[in-house]
């Protein structure tokens, strides 16, 4: 299966599979497929558009940011992000300051309250 754009890989796949719920041994009902969901997830992640604009070849926009936000509760996310980043050979491991977002109004801090050690007269 060749990676469309956004999507993983089937190496980059294969090193996360067994790290995420739904596999056939786990109790409960599972989702259909792990690896479309999981692109879905990474199609929205990437390219910064909201989820009701998740194309419909990876389901309900709905149903894939509810399951997105239940492993977010559930750790999942968390636990595949430190599998990854405890492998000393991977080599999409960065830290990239665009992904750094300030809110709208952290650009108008000018005035308030200055700063000082306690204890420091304050000079007028």
């Amino acid at each position: 299966m060749a990676a469309k754009r956004y999507e993983l890989s089937d190496g980059q796949w294969e090193r996360i599979e067994a790290l995420l719920p739904g596999k056939a041994a786990d109790p409960g009902r599972s989702g259909s497929d792990n690896r479309l969901f999981v692109n879905g997830c990474l199609w929205v992640l990437q390219s910064g558009a909201h989820w009701c604009d998740l194309p419909e070849r990876y389901g309900k926009w709905k149903t894939v940011h509810r399951r997105f936000s239940r492993w977010c509760h559930a750790g999942v996310w968390k636990g595949v992000f430190d599998a990854l980043t405890a492998d000393r050979d991977n080599q999409y491991l960065m830290i990239d300051s665009t992904i750094v977002r300030a809110h709208q109004q952290a650009a108008t801090g000018k005035g308030g309250r200055a700063i000082r050690r306690c204890g420091v007269p304050e000079m007028d």
